[in-house]
């Protein structure tokens, strides 16, 4: 084929891949980044084929040396070393279907860059492929803006550093216009560059993500520091350090009148005084940063392998973690790309990440010098890679962002390369060709199906099977899963765990089913269980997946004590890995509480409890669960004790069934605690919403304390939701 078609092939194949930040397919499972990752895998690689034979048969068409690519072969090599020496070679290279940054998924940006720099050839080609990421994101934008905040992105955040890559590339577009002094047509296009600019600015706002704002914000003063440097008018030198100050004196105000109405009623602004230590999302970052320091000289030079993160979070785990969050304890990534790069790839992927960026600025500053760029464009990419870099300190990356990188790395490389030879033409089909097109053709092919397709389907049956499970059809839910399994995709981890999650947490769906149908979805649930644990020993969480389906069956055997005490052996087992490996994480406690209490070993039940409290002792659940375990075995004094303490910390949530309520309102309605009777009463009218008596009993409670206002108001709900009740409340309210 001539160079003409294969460009024609390749230039739309990168258009087409500006598709998939739009893709939100519901049947698959994790659909905000499965449906783009593998519809982009599809892409790249089918356009490998043909840029692989593009290459053999135009050598003068092969990227050319550079410090860029270099740095990205370097990065990806030490991530697939970290990844052959980790702890889960699975996660390193696969990943998973939640997050979908495998090595193998990483690879096809990296394709995608050398695409770009072979194909994308002339300042007509960037133009074009900066105006079709643009405009991919502001439709992005738009969505975010008008219907919902993360948009077709599914995280604000990501949608934040998707916008913050095309800001820029936007006003490199309006610059250049800008130096051409075009005629009238050529200014309302740049003032369309401007007005795309300012749309994906506003959705900042509507984002609320600080780690951009903090990146955009220094990009902008630094903007300007550049300026003020660069520029051979005085007149713009005047101006940009005039905005300097004008920045610095806003930064200052805001953070000094904080507490104004003018500041509190401003999204952004009240956003901006939020970025504070204090913070409950810096906290708990700073927790799992702290954990990758404290592990570092353990995997100093590789670290754990590569996405590999989480283990390392549980192995230092701070109980504390609970007294800022109760929700998102688990980190499978330290939320900082420097920490977790280092974390899980080392000093080498850390050095060889960073090799990047330096090749950037060294050849940024070398065209500068060699005046090869404008200083607009080199003070807009200046900016843009600080800006990236910056808000990477808070977040990790995502397909949007890694496709946006990919263009800004392959636009540098081309303005270093920018007089490269002309093509030759060949319209004939040689026969070296032709074998490329079609060795290259299978194997790709093969990768599509079996990385892809396959994945594909599994994740399609695993959705379908939960739909079954919602609408309470269990075999039917249990069949679909045995298909979705059936296809033993390398990706297999998350749908085994959504089904272990299921069948833990409803463990009476085993007696819809017949005896040996029962016996026969156990045996496989564990299975699943056990292959997920073969990943990595040292898995808290898989561990602890294990021991609940393993519980689940010592239950259910509980006639057979031979099958009984296997099972329940070997939960024991289970859960005892995962609190080694993870011993601060308490929640990991009352499973183990569980199982002994299927034991009948009340004293082992109690000491294990009262461990976990130990661990942190602002931790409320700990003392409800202990709580309910000793009214249970009716050791009535510890237990209302206990509840006294659950209740005192705001854990009355955890008292989430009608029997545990009324034993515990027996006990404050007896002891005249009118206060805490009121908690649960309060917990109580949340359960049973159209029960009547239940606010009765609690409008009466509020005039025990005293509280009027609240004893009226419960005494009127009452009669709303039964109208027989409304001589009596009236008489009520008369005589609070």
């Amino acid at each position: 084929m001539s160079t003409k078609t294969y460009l024609i092939i390749l230039k739309t194949g990168i258009y087409l891949s500006f598709l998939s930040v739009f893709f939100v397919f519901s049947s698959l499972l994790f659909p905000y980044i499965t449906s783009k990752q593998l519809c982009f895998n599809i892409l790249i690689e089918i356009l490998a084929i043909f840029w692989l034979a593009f290459i053999i048969k135009y050598p003068q068409a092969r990227p050319k040396k550079s410090l860029i690519s270099l740095g990205l072969v370097f990065f990806f090599s030490a991530i697939l070393i970290s990844s052959v020496f980790g702890v889960d070679f699975n996660l390193s290279f696969w990943g998973d279907v939640e997050r979908m940054l495998g090595l193998f998924h990483l690879l096809h940006f990296f394709v995608f860059y050398l695409i770009i720099i072979t194909v994308f050839r002339t300042a007509k080609d960037w133009h074009n492929l900066f105006i079709a990421s643009i405009a991919a994101a502001v439709m992005v934008c738009f969505y975010s803006i008008f219907e919902v905040a993360h948009s077709t992105i599914g995280n604000t955040a990501y949608v934040s550093g998707y916008a913050i890559f095309n800001i820029f590339f936007a006003l490199i577009l309006f610059f250049k216009r800008y130096e051409k002094k075009s005629k009238r047509i050529g200014w309302i296009i740049s003032a369309l560059y401007l007005v795309a600019a300012f749309i994906m600015l506003l959705v900042m706002k509507e984002t609320h993500t600080r780690g951009a704002y903090v990146g955009l914000g220094i990009s902008f003063i630094l903007f300007f520091i550049l300026y003020s440097f660069y520029s051979s008018s005085k007149k713009i030198k005047i101006y940009s350090l005039t905005a300097i100050a004008i920045g610095i004196i806003a930064i200052v105000m805001t953070f000094s009148f904080s507490q104004s109405n003018f500041v509190k009623n401003n999204s952004v602004l009240s956003r901006i005084t939020q970025i504070s230590s204090n913070t409950v999302t810096f906290q708990t970052r700073l927790i799992s940063w702290k954990t990758a320091i404290k592990d570092f000289h353990n995997h100093p030079v590789l670290g754990t392998g590569y996405g590999n993160f989480a283990i390392t979070f549980d192995k230092y785990f701070d109980p504390k973690f609970y007294n800022h969050t109760t929700s998102e304890t688990y980190f499978d990534r330290a939320h900082n790309n420097l920490v977790d790069i280092t974390s899980t790839a080392g000093l080498l992927g850390l050095l060889s990440y960073l090799s990047i960026f330096v090749a950037v600025f060294y050849y940024l500053f070398k065209n500068k010098k060699q005046n090869k760029i404008s200083s607009n464009e080199f003070i807009l990419l200046i900016c843009l890679f600080v800006a990236y870099f910056i808000q990477n300190l808070a977040v990790f990356d995502s397909l949007v962002t890694y496709i946006s990188l990919m263009i800004a790395l392959g636009y540098i490389y081309w303005l270093n390369n920018q007089n490269e030879e002309e093509l030759e033409i060949s319209n004939s089909l040689t026969n070296k060709e032709l074998a490329v097109l079609f060795v290259a053709g299978l194997i790709f092919l093969s990768i599509i199906y079996q990385y892809n397709i396959r994945v594909w389907k599994m994740l399609n049956n695993t959705i379908d099977s939960q739909r079954a499970f919602a609408q309470g059809d269990v075999e039917s839910g249990l069949t679909i899963y045995q298909k979705a399994l059936s296809y033993k995709t390398v990706l297999d981890r998350d749908s085994r765990s959504s089904l272990i999650n299921f069948l833990s947490a409803n463990p009476t769906a085993l007696s819809k089913l017949k005896t040996d149908r029962a016996k026969e979805v156990l045996d496989f649930v564990i299975k699943q269980a056990e292959e997920n644990v073969k990943y990595n020993q040292a898995d808290s969480m898989a561990q602890l997946q294990l021991a609940q389906i393993l519980n689940v069956a010592s239950v259910f055997y509980i006639d057979q004590k031979d099958k009984f005490n296997y099972f329940s052996d070997q939960a024991l087992k289970a859960i005892d890995k995962s609190i080694a490996s993870s011993p601060g994480r308490i929640t990991i406690y009352p499973t183990k509480a569980q199982i002994y209490i299927n034991r009948n070993e009340k004293d082992k039940t109690i000491e294990i409890l009262k461990y976990a409290i130990n661990l942190n002792k602002e931790y409320n659940k700990s003392y409800c669960d202990l709580s309910k375990i000793l009214l249970y075995y009716k050791d009535n004094n510890e237990g209302f004790a206990m509840a006294d303490k659950c209740l005192d910390y705001n854990g009355v949530d955890s008292f989430a069934f009608s029997s545990i309520l009324d034993i515990l309102l027996n006990h404050y309605l007896t002891i005249k605690d009118w206060q805490r009777a009121v908690v649960l009463y309060q917990k109580y009218s949340q359960l049973e919403p159209k029960n009547a008596q239940i606010f009765v009993s609690l409008a009466r409670t509020y005039k025990e304390l005293g509280d009027k206002d609240n004893a009226t108001i419960t005494a009127r709900k009452a009669v709303e939701i039964d109208p027989s009740l409304k001589f009596g409340a009236e008489e009520f309210i008369k005589g609070l």
